[in-house]
């Protein structure tokens, strides 16, 4: 595998578990009427934060 389709690869990875987690948040927030707790959205904003500069040092 080259580095590129690796990079791909990660990227993708990182962005799969990015939706994952919106998804699981907006069921809570939508169906069970369950607010995230402020320390599982910091976490999220920081991984949306590393991933950004992932795609920027490219």
């Amino acid at each position: 595998m080259t580095e590129i389709s690796e990079k791909k690869e990660n990227l993708k990875m990182h962005l799969k578990d990015l939706r994952q987690t919106l998804k699981k948040m907006h069921l809570e927030v939508s169906e069970e009427l369950i607010l995230p707790k402020p320390d599982d959205v910091k976490k999220l904003m920081n991984k949306m934060d590393e991933l950004l500069k992932l795609i920027e040092s490219k």
